[in-house]
């Protein structure tokens, strides 16, 4: 029984990533289309004077990247206004008072930067106007912010001799118009069909088998559900997330959320090969994702499975039988068991969305050592479009730290890396650990936090340590044993999300528009081609490396101590 059940969830793996593969190919060529087609539709046309752009202008990155930075603070001060004055808004008849300031602004913040925290639950503190004006419409520009700095990128690297990487206005236009907006939309009318609630009714009254009165909270939920997976939001129209069965009521479609979150990320791959006319390098960088998904798939599933032997003494049967799954169920659905739960805990920390299925506070010490490390790393796929950047940053890296091996001036993609773009890609992947390293050391020396944990020890660390992994990475989700509606932490956290967007968005940006002013040179017996097996490896060790030498000591001291303690018998 035992290898019959393992045998299965193998199969529901290699099934979900096997369709993944192929919606890169499609969903790849419509990309490279999308960043390359000279001409603008009617639609598009219609905006840019609506907006009064110039379509054709050509931007230098610090023209891009300014243009980008005041359009997101623009939209974000809007939604923050929405949620300070959601009480003087007519239309919510169960009358849900306004976020304090420091709330407005962390989740203003969140869904801004494609994070999604959310310190507050939703069904209870949003009406369906803030829902769709707010939360939904941050949603939408945040994911498009991403891919349009992806395409911004990507042009950078592929041109030669010249200053320009683009118009961010018609990469934002169209990463909208041609590809968010119309995916959401088809896949909203599936999850209608599935039974997912899509209503301007705010709740519905039901009696109980007991005669009981029940208030049911209803909304816009079909809509939000897309577009916070197609775009790696992750934010939950209900305090549960993707474990309400109003956001998640089928097996079918958990498994499309899971496909929604990878599709953008795994497709930039094929597109930036594309752009670059050099296909084996797009296979090459998706194979390294891969890789890395991989192995922390096999991670957290085997943690699960296995189970936690301090339940054992308890009366607790972990064991697969004909009529249980078996390993760990705490803080689980029994609908998805133990191989969707981990799937998508894998997925949705790898794809930096935040949405949920399970409590990641249940998980075991290295099942939650999973999310924690693939949010620290930030590049197993990643967010719409700045995971793909973010793995370019190591790209560079690895070159460099080969040239520098063989003494040669390292190369990437026919152009010499030099000092200039080397500050660059250090201050991109040093942002991440100063953010998250320094932030939970703050909160660590802060007597307040000690109120917020549900747990102590090492466990409380890990959950600090998750909140601001997760606030920095852009991903959302949580442990949810913390209790970070405070001031200190919504403050804290929201200056993270920003750091972790910007500070790393932004230098990689130029060095894309470094790249781009660059001439080409030939390549020589000496040349490390970066599309071969060979690099793909290099590039995960690197990863590994790199990532694993900056962040162990915090690991050290959470889910590392959990599993021995664990193994030990002790209680945390």
């Amino acid at each position: 029984m035992m290898g019959t059940s393992m045998v299965g969830d193998i199969t529901q793996f290699v099934v979900i990533l096997a369709i993944m593969t192929g919606l890169v190919v499609v969903l790849g060529k419509w990309i490279t289309h999308l960043f390359t087609s000279p001409a603008h539709n009617i639609l598009e046309r219609g905006t840019y004077r609506l907006l009064g752009v110039n379509p054709e202008e050509k931007m230098s990155w610090k023209r891009y990247g300014m243009v980008l930075v005041l359009s997101n603070a623009a939209m974000m001060l809007l939604g923050y206004l929405i949620l300070r004055v959601q009480d003087f808004l007519p239309g919510d008849l169960l009358a849900r008072a306004a976020q304090t300031p420091d709330l407005a602004f962390n989740t203003a913040a969140s869904f801004t930067t494609n994070t999604n925290w959310q310190a507050y639950s939703g069904e209870s503190s949003l009406s369906n106007f803030s829902q769709m004006a707010a939360i939904t419409f941050l949603m939408s520009i945040s994911a498009t912010t991403g891919l349009a700095a992806a395409g911004g990128f990507m042009r950078g690297l592929s041109r030669k001799s010249t200053t320009d990487i683009g118009n961010y206005w018609v990469d934002f236009t169209r990463s909208l118009y041609r590809l968010l907006l119309p995916a959401s939309f088809v896949m909203a009318l599936v999850y209608v069909w599935q039974g997912m609630p899509q209503t301007l009714s705010a709740d519905a009254v039901a009696t109980t088998l007991e005669g009981v009165r029940q208030q049911i909270i209803l909304g816009p939920v079909a809509s939000f559900e897309t577009i916070k997976h197609i775009g790696t939001n992750g934010g939950g129209f209900f305090g549960m997330n993707a474990a309400h069965p109003f956001e998640n009521p089928t097996p079918l479609t958990n498994t499309l959320h899971m496909l929604s979150m990878l599709l953008i990320p795994s497709a930039l791959t094929y597109a930036f090969g594309s752009m670059i006319l050099r296909r084996r390098q797009g296979w090459t960088f998706f194979a390294a994702f891969l890789v890395m998904f991989l192995g922390f798939l096999t991670l957290i599933y085997s943690a699960e499975q296995a189970g936690n032997p301090l339940l054992t003494p308890m009366g607790v049967d972990q064991t697969q039988s004909a009529t249980s799954g078996g390993g760990n169920m705490e803080g689980k659905e029994v609908r998805f068991g133990i191989a969707q739960t981990s799937m998508f805990a894998t997925v949705t920390t790898a794809a930096t969305t935040g949405s949920v299925n399970s409590m990641h506070s249940s998980l075991t010490p290295l099942g939650g050592l999973v999310p924690i490390a693939q949010m620290m790393l930030n590049n197993v796929f990643g967010g719409i479009g700045v995971g793909f950047i973010n793995l370019i940053t190591y790209a560079i890296l690895t070159v460099f730290l080969v040239g520098m091996l063989i003494g040669r001036t390292p190369e990437f993609l026919g152009k010499k890396i030099e000092a200039r773009e080397m500050k660059y890609v250090m201050l991109a992947i040093l942002a991440h650990p100063l953010s998250i390293l320094g932030f939970t050391a703050i909160a660590c020396l802060m007597p307040s936090t000690l109120d917020s944990l549900s747990n102590m020890g090492p466990h409380g660390f890990s959950e600090v340590l998750y909140a601001y992994t997760s606030g920095t990475a852009n991903n959302g989700s949580a442990f949810a044993g913390l209790n970070a509606n405070t001031p200190f932490f919504n403050t804290t956290i929201g200056l993270a999300m920003l750091a972790g967007r910007y500070l790393t968005l932004l230098p990689m940006l130029a060095v894309a528009g470094v790249i781009a002013a660059r001439k080409a040179v030939p390549e020589g017996p000496g040349t490390l081609s970066t599309a071969t097996p060979l690099f793909a490896g290099l590039l995960v060790f690197i990863v590994i490396v790199v990532g694993g030498l900056t962040f162990l000591p915090a690991l050290a001291l959470g889910p590392i101590v959990e599993h021995l303690m664990m193994l030990s018998g002790a209680t945390f």
